[in-house]
């Protein structure tokens, strides 16, 4: 009786090399669950930023149309995807006509939709009553090089866009 006792001692003491490694593939897998949802989130973050940023420019060139209400009107700040040419006046520190701001204004405007990865600004003008403008900024929010303008985006190769819709 006494070697049965002594016998069933012996088996309880430590762990098992087989128990060692079943707790480091449940912690393996655990950690592995940690690091993926650590990456969706900063995925998600960084897109979140994105939309923030497209939806406080549109906002940005609409106020600064609203400060110009003639150059608005009058369809100078209609701009397509490419970039503002001519000279660019510096209304910061001097007086300019409406067109002058209208043109500072949209440089500024596509300097700052240019740092969205790939991104486009373009505003559109419909006759009214009321007259209606179109902001609409796209970037390529996965970074897969996409480059088309389908607002909303209709497949994987349109750029993710913001909208947004002024009456005068």
């Amino acid at each position: 009786m006494t070697h049965r006792t002594r016998h069933s001692e012996n088996r309880q003491q430590g762990f098992t090399l087989l128990e060692v490694l079943i707790a480091l593939l449940v912690l393996s897998i655990g950690l592995l669950g940690l690091a993926a949802l650590q990456t969706t989130g900063l995925r998600s973050n960084e897109m979140a930023s994105m939309r923030t940023t497209s939806t406080m420019l549109a906002y940005d060139i609409s106020d600064r149309m609203r400060a110009n209400p003639q150059g608005t009107n009058d369809g100078d700040y209609v701009i397509d995807t490419s970039a503002v040419t001519g000279t660019i006046p510096n209304c910061t520190s001097a007086d300019c006509t409406t067109v002058q701001l209208a043109t500072f204004d949209l440089s500024q405007w596509k300097t700052a939709v240019g740092r969205l990865p790939g991104g486009l600004g373009d505003i559109t003008q419909t006759a009214g009553p009321p007259l209606l403008h179109t902001i609409t900024v796209r970037w390529d929010e996965n970074r897969t090089g996409a480059s088309g303008t389908d607002c909303p985006p209709q497949d994987s190769d349109d750029l993710r866009c913001f909208r947004l819709v002024i009456a005068e």
